[in-house]
């Protein structure tokens, strides 16, 4: 009987950093081992920490934690906290930060744009050292002290994250001392099924400063001998340990529905209190941990014969683990479990006692048992507490790694009891089988794909580049699957592209070699698209823009069916076959309908990938791919001009072209010189010209100039642009003669005159006739799109690069969009422009271009912000003497006011006081007060400070409404001038 899923909850991200393990993967290689985590101090390293020498040196304390590195670390600029309120940010709330985004990623969830599926956060934190040692230097002003408080206070833990996430959920801290997180896990889980959210965030921190030992007390929860022993019958307490954990869930209905990948899949939870019924507030109840097992089950709807696996509260204290080793044996056996039937494991024993954040990672543990299948042994086990009733139990104590050997699908159940006396129990299954990757056959694997990746700096960048080489080197994945995955993620400042068909090629291409990163433009550069003339075309043409481009193939049939039905088979042949004869396509009749119709179906593909044209300009025949795009004409009355201009050329008498490299003036009076009947078809470049003539001329003239210019001859049957085409001319008007052109939608610029016909205006059909005899002046039509679209990019929308390389002779930057001159790679050149495009900061969807691989749990972002020394409270040992707050290591010097204010004007004052509020070294021109890391608190301080410092009122107001440096000095230089005059009125 198949399992009602209607209110299951799916497990689509995690991530989390542990004792001894940067993440989650490690973890599981440790915990698979049996192998502890904890770190023993030595006495510089407790030195350092700040602990006393005579605490230190007392016999009963134990120099032993599970240890989190770089706790201090913060990546604080890509979160847009100013050094400051990175400073007085309690390192908890850092971390949390940090994880959240790697959790919500590892769930395919897209940062930094709307919030449309309403993530909820639910966060827990231990009590904030951080906030007691601030607050013990004395060194905090009224203002700040308001700041630490909202920096390191935990009402804010869950609501700072939405804020910087853009998470629009219900965001709450929840708060039951070791059960914490667990609890947020149930509370999340009620919210999703109740509506209130669409997907839900649990995050929790415990990395307190500093991480150090304990003073043990016999018969304290703190062991002894610094080893974590649940269970065993040498264990004598618990270990502290610094983590920080985060999930995120989704209804698993919708999670299935989409491919989302699972860790594994929440089937049922309850929280409950042991109210009075124990001998003490902090003291451990059978009871009430009992009550919450059988609750829980009667949630998940789930059989207890069902469950193979239990990760226990699991503390290793002598007395607290006999009392939950009954508890549950007591309710699982009732519940009908066998004996023996489920193993018991407790993490605790790898990385000591996490406090709030404890719960998650026992949950984070019970998805990777059921998901792998495996079960570990107990850490440190030696032999079973004496205390613990095994006879008939249906718990069972592993004493080494083993394969799952309990019931399928394999099911868990998770612990966490908080002091106080609020349970949590949670009922876990493993993943659904993924789908299958997808087959060659549909060309989602096995054919080149774009992967994408970006990151916030460059040497984020180069560290996430080299992270994904590794995963693929020890994991290959489908390319495809790479492609889809990152493509969804967010899409930061610096970025890399990759083109591939295999995980070998992917890892090498993102290994190899690369300039250094530059930024995307944050506003993107005006686009010019570049449609090619006749000459550029190649049988199979249509091929690479068609398998690499998304919707150009639909595109390119529209187009066909516009010409007649037995052109539009003959041109259907010409692009897709690369074995159609070549000399077949160079004829006039057939080359242009080609062009014009790749050149639309790319065009229209790439408008539809994102990439919207500023401005068009066509070479020739590529002026009519120009209007039609533009909207001057229809696609109907553009392919039939189209091809009556192809037949009507192709019917005029044959002739010549030759490209010289000089310029116009040069070439008009070579000319006048030689008396040839030549005339100028083309003005390329400053530097490139190209004639045009019967073909003895054409051969006459290019002997004569007897290597004074160089010069080479066009592969044209005919003199376009030439007196050779009047014929031509004239029956294009004829076919003109009922064509009415719209206005245009989009600028272009025009063959004739190089003028933009700028949106809104209407053309004369006659133009389209006009063109065909007059010169071509695209140099001219380059100049004027530079001048009117300032750093503009071009883009050549057709087969080769003629074109760009016209574009950057004229000063603008140009990207081909199939420079590839063979067949073979041609697609994957299409592919590499698109993500050249990508890099500068055009917006490319390049999900779309991913294909269908499935999401996979990829390495999320590698975070290494600079390290903020954490203030450490040293206690002296003489009696009535006042703490000391100190750092670790030193603070970095921040800038400061040297010399009379008098001396300074208000530029200098203005910049100094933004650095003493945000904690800068220095502002630069035009920064923006929020996007530093400012916010309405530190803005107030600010207004305040100006305040004393220019003996002026300045309002809060009018410093959020200015917001840049700029506008701040130009506010205070006002309020200073308004103050000068009305002292002088005053005087009068």
């Amino acid at each position: 009987m198949s399992r009602d899923r209607s209110l299951d909850i799916a497990v689509t991200g995690m991530a989390g950093r542990f004792p001894g393990a940067p993440d989650v993967a490690r973890l599981w290689e440790a915990i698979e081992q049996g192998r502890p985590l904890f770190h023993r101090l030595t006495p510089e390293e407790l030195e350092q920490a700040g602990v006393p020498a005579e605490l230190a040196d007392d016999p009963a304390y134990v120099p032993v934690h599970g240890r989190l590195a770089d706790a201090d670390r913060f990546d604080h600029e890509f979160f847009g906290v100013s050094p400051r309120e990175a400073r007085l940010l309690d390192p908890q709330q850092r971390l949390m930060l940090e994880c959240a985004w790697s959790a919500l990623e590892d769930a395919g969830h897209r940062l930094r744009e709307p919030d449309t599926r309403r993530t909820g956060v639910y966060a827990a934190a231990s009590s904030s050292e951080h906030l007691r040692t601030l607050l013990a230097g004395g060194e905090l002003d009224d203002p700040e002290f308001d700041e630490a408080i909202v920096a390191n206070e935990r009402d804010f833990l869950a609501t700072r994250i939405a804020y910087k996430l853009g998470l629009t959920g219900p965001a709450m801290a929840v708060l039951t001392a070791c059960s914490s997180s667990l609890v947020a896990v149930h509370l999340a889980m009620q919210a999703l099924n109740n509506g209130e959210c669409d997907q839900a965030l649990v995050v929790a921190a415990s990395a307190n400063a500093p991480q150090a030992g304990h003073l043990h007390i016999p018969g304290g929860i703190l062991s002894g001998s610094g080893v974590c022993r649940p269970f065993d019958a040498g264990s004598d307490g618990a270990v502290g340990g610094s983590g920080v954990v985060g999930i995120v869930l989704r209804r698993f209905q919708d999670a299935a529905d989409e491919g989302a990948p699972m860790h594994g899949v929440l089937l049922g939870s309850a929280v409950n209190n042991d109210g009075a019924g124990k001998p003490g507030f902090s003291a451990p109840a059978a009871a009430g941990q009992e009550r919450v097992i059988r609750e829980a089950f009667a949630a998940a709807d789930v059989d207890v014969s069902s469950l193979g696996y239990l990760e226990t509260h699991g503390t290793g204290t002598p007395v607290g683990d006999p009392i939950e080793w009954s508890a549950a044996s007591a309710v699982l056996g009732e519940l009908g479990a066998a004996p023996g039937q489920i193993q018991v494991g407790a993490v605790k024993g790898n990385i000591g006692h996490l406090d709030a954040a404890a719960g998650l990672a026992g949950l984070v543990k019970a998805l990777l048992v059921v998901g792998r299948g495996t079960v570990p042994p107990l850490t440190s086990f030696t032999g079973p507490n004496p205390l613990l009733d095994q006879d008939g139990s249906p718990l069972a104590l592993p004493t080494a790694a083993g394969p799952w050997r309990g019931p399928e699908p394999r099911r868990a159940a998770v612990s966490s009891f908080g002091i106080g006396g609020t349970n949590a129990h949670v009922l876990v299954e493993q993943p659904p089988a993924a789908a299958p990757a997808a087959a060659r056959a549909d060309g989602t694997s096995g054919e080149d794909r774009l992967v994408v990746l970006s990151a916030a700096d460059p040497a984020a960048l180069r560290r996430a580049r080299a992270r994904l080489a590794d995963h693929l080197d020890a994991a290959p994945e489908t390319v495809a699957d790479v492609a889809r995955t990152l493509a969804r993620r967010a899409v930061l400042p610096y970025r890399c592209t990759v083109v591939a068909s295999t995980a070998a090629e992917l890892s090498a291409g993102l290994r190899a070699a690369a300039p250094e990163a530059v930024a995307a433009e944050r506003v993107p550069a005006p686009l010019v698209f570049l449609l090619p003339g006749q000459g550029t075309q190649k049988p199979g043409m249509a091929l690479p823009v068609a398998r690499a481009l998304p919707g150009c193939a639909e595109a390119l049939e529209s187009c066909l069916r516009a010409f007649g039905t037995s052109l539009a088979a003959e041109l259907g042949d010409a692009l897709y076959d690369e074995a159609f004869p070549a000399e077949r396509l160079e004829a006039t009749r057939l080359a242009q309908p080609a062009l014009f119709a790749v050149e639309y179906a790319a065009a229209t593909a790439l408008i539809g990938l994102g990439l919207r044209p500023s401005a068009l300009i066509g070479h020739s025949l590529g002026e009519l791919t120009a209007a039609c795009l533009a909207g001057s004409l229809d696609l109907p009355t553009a392919a039939r001009l189209v091809e009556h201009r192809g037949r009507l050329m192709q019917e005029c008498d044959p002739g010549a072209m030759l490209a010289v490299t000089c310029s116009v003036e040069e070439a008009e009076q070579l000319l006048a010189e030689s008396g040839a009947g030549l005339e100028i078809a083309a003005v390329n470049t400053a530097v490139d010209t190209v004639l045009t003539g019967p073909v003895v001329e054409i051969d006459a003239f290019a002997a004569k100039l007897d290597g004074r210019y160089r010069s080479r001859r066009l592969r044209t049957s005919h003199a376009f642009h030439s007196a050779l085409m009047d014929p031509a001319a004239a029956g294009l008007r004829e076919v003109l003669a009922g064509i009415r052109p719209a206005p245009a939608e989009v600028p272009w610029a025009g063959n004739t005159d190089g003028v933009l016909v700028p949106a809104g205006a209407v053309v004369t059909a006659d133009r389209f006739a006009e063109q065909l005899r007059r010169p071509v002046r695209f140099a001219d039509g380059l100049t004027t799109l530079a001048a009117a679209f300032p750093g503009a990019l071009a883009v050549e929308v057709g087969p080769g690069r003629v074109l760009s390389a016209l574009a950057e002779a004229a000063g603008l930057d140009a990207v081909p969009l199939c420079p590839a001159v063979s067949a073979e790679g041609a697609a994957a050149s299409v592919s590499a422009a698109l993500g050249r495009l990508w890099t500068t900061g055009q917006p490319v969807a390049v999900e779309r271009l991913a294909g269908r691989g499935r999401a996979r749990h990829l390495p999320t972002y590698p975070f290494e912000g600079p390290r903020w020394p954490l203030p450490v409270r040293r206690v002296t040992a003489a009696a009535g003497q006042a703490a000391t707050v100190s750092y670790a290591d030193p603070v970095p010097e921040q800038s400061s006011a040297t010399g009379p204010e008098e001396a300074r004007g208000p530029v200098e004052l203005v910049c100094e006081l933004w650095c003493e509020a945000l904690g800068l070294d220095g502002i630069r021109d035009g920064a923006d007060f929020f996007e530093l890391g400012g916010d309405s608190l530190t803005v107030t301080r600010l207004a305040r400070r100006m305040s004393q410092v220019f003996g002026v009122d300045v309002p809060v107001r009018e410093l959020l409404a200015a917001r840049t440096v700029d506008g701040h000095v130009a506010l205070v230089e006002d309020l200073l001038i308004q103050q000068l005059v009305a002292e002088a009125e005053g005087a009068l």
